[in-house]
């Protein structure tokens, strides 16, 4: 077989050479030890947690090393194409505070390692094919679908591994004059790797290959034996191919991605020794998990759990800050200690590694992100939150944005209520759930939502009510006005201390918190909240009236 011959009948219109390539895209200039890192999504319009958990593993990888993270988009698959996706990527990546380096982008691209869509570089992929040709390490083949199909039964009926291999491989030994003449008539073929693994021999016998996976430590699986395809019938690449070619030449150091990709694993490391190239250290994360109803644990599950999905965060106004705290927990088993001992530390500061990765499962918890939250929001400054809120509800809650739009002021001392001090309340989780927690603050939104206390007739209510508007005076500061509570609460038959009501509950009607709570519930319409004087500060005297007077007159 003349192989250059049939690299040109199948290429005559590439030119370029791979030594052309290496000139266009050369080493990067990073310092020593800089790692390169990637997030390749297809664009199917679907992103979910487990695609931000690895684009936050890239990131770090990258960043904190000095290095390079961009995005890649793997479009080779038109049938998968959702319009919008590209920009779906992007967006998301922004939200959670994810940058890369370069890449795809709404507005284009950037980078010199372009183009960053699969489905541009055509030319790339087909120019290394048709070296691999002239090599003798690539073959047209010819196999129908029908074809294909009947080879699958066979295989499956002998119990065989399935796939075109040794005597399957029918189009490897094809004459050049057969190929042409097939070309002629116009069939279509596609371009399969001729592999160097053995494939008549038993299983004990087949080769090995070893790769030391930066999350696993060293794997060792059979080598790979298939003839895999390169190039489909459209002059596509599969994703094998492509990301081979693309990875070295965007100089990618390291490939983060899930372990469904294990299996494949040793046709990558073929496909790189027989280019010559260095395969990029693999990091295979475990998938993420959670428990099911029965009490076992499961991959998280599209159909079933809504928090797959990003926008479950998005939409309920998760800090982006509060999401990666988290994913950090369950990416790294050092990195609680390390919080714990650095309380006010940036969470860039923490050094991840691969090595303290979980290779059998990483345990997704809701109950446990929303008290990372917790955690992260009450070191967030107040004025930071009052930004975050009106950017959440200019997306997804438009209705409420006036609420915010010119009292900026004010919507920063509801936010700051509580969260000063030694012991700050940790009680806010994500935008919706805020506003939940103050929308009492605007009329609109206000309404009785609590009831009075057991010990406190509706008649001993509006008589606290009334004796507070008597002595009520707006520019009390807190102990006085705590103060004139506990003595009309006793003029009204209340404790003066809870426990001295619950030393003697006979002589009394109930305590102090009984009398607050009423006064409260006027206020807020809830019977727990923040301090009640700092509401009213910021309510104003006319609107805190106001209230107890409507909530006396129901």
């Amino acid at each position: 077989m003349d192989y250059m011959k049939l690299a040109e009948l199948l290429f005559p219109h590439i030119t370029k050479t791979p030594e052309e390539y290496e000139d266009i895209y050369p080493d990067r200039k990073l310092p020593e030890g800089a790692r390169v890192t990637r997030l390749a999504p297809s664009p199917t319009g679907f992103i979910h947690l487990g695609n931000l958990y690895s684009a936050f593993v890239n990131e770090r990888l990258a960043h904190q090393s000095g290095g390079t993270f961009f995005l890649r988009i793997e479009d080779t698959d038109d049938k998968r194409y959702v319009e919008g996706a590209v920009e779906t990527i992007v967006n998301v990546l922004d939200y959670f505070e994810i940058g890369f380096d370069e890449g795809a982008a709404v507005d284009g691209e950037r980078g010199d390692y372009g183009p960053y869509h699969q489905s541009q570089r055509a030319e790339v992929y087909q120019t290394f094919v048709k070296r691999l040709i002239q090599r003798g390490l690539a073959y047209p083949c010819f196999l129908t679908e029908e074809e294909l199909s009947d080879i699958r039964s066979k295989q499956e009926a002998e119990k065989l591994n399935p796939g075109i291999y040794g005597k399957w491989a029918v189009s490897r030994d094809l004459s050049y004059e057969e190929i042409e003449e097939k070309i002629r008539e116009g069939k279509p073929y596609v371009i399969r790797l001729k592999s160097s693994g053995k494939t008549d021999v038993p299983a004990e016998e087949m080769d090995t290959i070893t790769v030391d996976d930066a999350i696993r430590g060293p794997i060792t699986m059979p080598a790979n034996n298939m003839d895999v395809v390169l190039l489909k019938a459209t002059g596509i690449p599969t994703y094998h191919f492509a990301h081979v070619i693309d990875d070295h030449f965007m100089r990618t150091t390291h490939v983060v991605r899930g372990e469904e990709w294990l299996s494949s694993l040793p046709i990558h490391i073929e496909l790189f020794d027989v280019m010559g190239w260095e395969p990029p250290v693999y990091c295979h994360t475990a998938h993420l998990m959670k428990i099911g109803e029965e009490g076992t644990k499961r991959k998280l599950s599209k159909r079933k759990d809504p928090e797959l999905s990003l926008d479950y965060y998005r939409k309920d106004g998760y800090y982006p800050l509060s999401v990666r705290e988290y994913l950090m927990t369950i990416l790294n088993s050092n990195f609680e200690e390390w919080r714990i001992a650095n309380p006010e530390a940036p969470l860039n500061s923490f050094e991840f590694t691969t090595e303290k990765m979980s290779n059998s499962g990483a345990l997704f918890d809701l109950n446990k992100l929303s008290d990372v939250c917790k955690d992260v929001l009450v070191r967030v400054p107040a004025s930071e939150l009052v930004r975050f809120m009106k950017a959440w509800a200019a997306e997804f809650r438009p209705e409420i944005l006036s609420l915010f739009e010119g009292k900026e002021d004010q919507l920063e001392k509801i936010l700051d209520l509580g969260r000063t001090g030694s012991k700050p309340r940790k009680d806010l989780v994500c935008a919706s759930q805020i506003f939940e927690f103050i929308k009492y603050f605007f009329d609109d939104y206000f309404e009785i939502e609590g009831e009075i206390p057991e010990n406190v007739s509706r008649e001993d209510a509006d008589a606290i009510l009334a004796a507070y508007l008597e002595t009520y005076d707006h520019a009390d500061d807190q102990s006085v006005w705590f103060e004139k509570i506990r003595t009309l609460g006793s003029a009204l038959g209340y404790a003066a201390k809870p426990k001295d009501y619950k030393k003697h509950p006979e002589d009394y009607k109930g305590h102090v918190g009984d009398v607050s709570t009423v006064i409260r519930l006027a206020v807020t319409g809830r019977t727990q909240s923040p301090d009640v004087w700092e509401i009213q500060q910021i309510l104003g005297e006319e609107r805190t009236i106001s209230r107890i007077k409507s909530y006396a007159a129901r």
